[in-house]
């Protein structure tokens, strides 16, 4: 047992050492982030599922100046709903679930207006047409910081207002389309979303440093998130308390850059879908902002380079989470930060470009 972990740390020395001699303006990129921006966290890059560039900058626990690890896992809030589409996707493919079938098929106690209006599918790509409650500022301090709220009591309170859009027509981004699709998971598997997890996508994929979580969890290695104070990208405070269960299936996951490699190879190695599924799953829709189901789809050039970009961030109380897949080439980059101080959606970019114009000069 020794001798096998032992070998795994040399693989991942070479792998960062080689990193750092091939990839000079990767690393020019990152260090420019680190120091101008106070980044702290992890970013992986594979290659047709194979990681070429794994590394870690800043402090993951400032209370005991604890750095970043490999071992350190991260809070990665939404990202967590594409594990709740493919659970879906899963129902699908079964039988079990029409994307066409609307929320009372499923969950006949939902009270909403939504109720026999709202398809599976227009919960998948944010297009209920609810009034978001949920997403109110006015209400999001008691929704998610001050109380802790069963499942169905957030629903009922929070995710049943009356239709503002006609389903369907208009994007409106939200946490309650996805914990109603957590709760009907629930309801056709008679099990907890926690379970299923588990049970569908984190044991069969070998992700152990990945899981779902609650308030009161002691979850070993998990990196605590900071917010910055005003223009001060060094003045980093702790954000308000929080209930993280309140965010269920939209956000109560935890991960590693690894792990999360894991779920990206077995999405598109089909080990979780067929492949047709996940065409279905990667089928954009223009007229909703480019959604597709749990993530985003579209052409998109990054300096000299065209390309189709996947994408899925997430977020919440400091902490950041930026995965993308280059689907035409096979690239995966994912970039997790336990602050909010440096501008993922942008750092993304330039490290890709970096990546990119790298690999393109060696050839």
């Amino acid at each position: 047992m020794k001798r096998i972990v032992y070998l795994i740390l040399i693989i991942f020395s070479l792998i960062t050492n080689c990193a750092s001699a091939q990839f000079k303006h990767l690393n020019q990129i990152l260090d420019s982030c680190v120091r101008h921006r106070n980044f702290n966290g992890a970013v992986l890059i594979a290659k047709k599922g194979i990681p070429v560039y794994v590394k870690y900058a800043g402090i993951a626990n400032r209370h005991y100046d604890i750095p970043f690890s490999s071992k350190i896992r991260f809070q990665i809030f939404s990202v967590t709903k594409t594990f709740t589409a493919v659970l879906i996707l899963q129902l699908y493919e079964q039988g079990r679930l029409s994307l066409d079938s609307t929320i009372s098929a499923y969950y006949p106690e939902y009270k909403g207006e939504a109720a026999h209006k709202v398809t599976i599918r227009n919960l998948l790509t944010y297009s209920s047409g609810r009034y978001l409650k949920e997403m109110d500022p006015k209400y999001i301090p008691e929704a998610y910081d001050q109380n802790l709220w069963p499942v169905d009591t957030f629903i009922n309170r929070y995710c049943s207002e009356k239709l503002i859009d006609t389903p369907g027509t208009k994007f409106n981004y939200s946490n309650g389309d996805y914990i109603i699709l957590g709760r009907i998971i629930e309801k056709l598997y008679n099990k907890s979303f926690k379970k299923v997890l588990s049970q569908q996508i984190l044991q069969p994929l070998h992700m152990d440093n990945s899981g779902y979580y609650g308030h009161e969890d002691i979850i070993p290695n998990l990196a605590e998130g900071y917010y910055h104070n005003g223009d001060d990208v060094n003045a980093i405070i702790m954000p308000t308390n929080h209930y993280i269960d309140n965010h269920f299936s939209a956000g109560a996951m935890y991960s590693t850059p690894q792990d999360l490699l894991k779920f990206d190879k077995g999405i598109f190695d089909y080990h979780l879908l067929k492949k047709q599924t996940v065409d279905l799953m990667m089928t954009a829709y223009p007229k909703l902002g480019d959604v597709a189901f749990g993530v985003w789809i579209y052409p998109r050039r990054i300096g000299k380079f065209n390309t189709i970009f996947m994408e899925r961030q997430g977020g919440g109380y400091g902490n950041e989470s930026n995965w993308v897949h280059l689907t035409d080439r096979d690239i995966t980059l994912i970039l997790l930060s336990n602050t909010d101080t440096a501008i993922l959606n942008q750092m993304r970019l330039d490290i890709l470009n970096a990546y990119l114009t790298d690999t393109v000069i060696k050839r």
